[in-house]
């Protein structure tokens, strides 16, 4: 989309203001993030979800940020025109400052991100302030936290009870006073989801936190089905079954191969006459020796 303008945090604030809500996906290479844009997607996000949806791992605990810059760049390369997120992963921003400096250096000028996101709330506050300070934009992330999943307990549900929807709210208010551009709300009641929205300043993003957020998130190959076996989850909608798409083409390949119906006349390229005279020298009548 060549005549499409990229977003920018104080645009994003407006789409706030104005009630346009925002349009958000991951991508993980440039063949992705290119037909995201071609969409016209609004933000993609480089999560470190790829750790589980590309890299094969059983959560988000491994991805280094080798793996995120690597990543991050090729997602740029496709998405020129579209305001990028990359994940800050694991264990890279809760030690010093000029460490988590480090990394964010690493998204920015190697993988050419536009902002960082960072999970967690209060306990990371000055970090993200640090962070902003250094020039860089950053997107919060609070709720289910996919980096603590050990620490919570699993996949489960937030602001349940009076006292998660405090901390919850407590959490959103210190990452916006920090100078975060916005806030993913990961499977969050919609009631609690919605109460925050209302009372920032800035976005809420939503993924499994009901309607009231000011823009919502999916994985792409949630969106999608790209996944074997695919599995369903409640706050997703998926709009493609692409998985299967891809498992028939390859099952009819593999067929046509075998049965040497592929390839076919149409598939192959032809040598002009004499060419295998030339490769094997002149050909000889054989004698046959009684």
């Amino acid at each position: 989309m060549a005549n499409k303008q990229a977003l920018n945090i104080v645009k994003m604030k407006k789409y706030k203001q104005d009630g346009i809500p925002l349009s958000m996906i991951t991508a993980y290479d440039y063949p992705t993030a290119l037909l995201a844009e071609e969409a016209g997607i609004d933000m993609i996000l480089v999560g470190d979800s790829l750790g589980n949806v590309v890299l094969g791992y059983n959560s988000t605990l491994p991805v280094t940020i080798d793996d995120m810059v690597y990543h991050t760049r090729s997602v740029v390369r496709g998405a020129e025109h579209t305001f990028i997120v990359a994940d800050m992963p694991f264990m890279t921003y809760h030690g010093s400052i000029d460490e988590t400096l480090k990394g964010v250096r690493r998204l920015m000028q190697e993988g050419h991100a536009q902002a960082v996101k960072m999970e967690g709330g209060v306990e990371i506050a000055e970090t993200v302030k640090a962070v902003v300070q250094a020039g860089v934009p950053v997107l919060g992330h609070i709720g289910l936290t996919p980096q603590s999943v050990n620490q919570i307990g699993g996949y489960r549900i937030q602001g349940k009870d009076a006292a998660d929807a405090k901390r919850l709210m407590d959490e959103a208010k210190a990452l916006e006073a920090a100078g975060a551009f916005g806030i993913v709300l990961e499977l969050v009641t919609e009631e609690v989801a919605e109460a925050i929205s209302k009372e920032l300043s800035i976005p809420t993003i939503g993924i499994g936190a009901g309607r009231g957020c000011d823009g919502q998130v999916l994985v792409f190959h949630d969106v999608v089905q790209y996944a074997s076996p695919y599995t369903p989850k409640r706050f997703v909608k998926t709009y493609g079954d692409v998985g299967s798409v891809i498992r028939s083409s390859i099952e009819t390949y593999v067929k046509e191969v075998k049965d040497r119906s592929f390839p076919a006349e149409e598939h192959v390229f032809s040598a002009a006459d004499g060419v295998l005279d030339g490769l094997y020298g002149q050909r000889k009548e054989k004698v046959e020796i009684r």
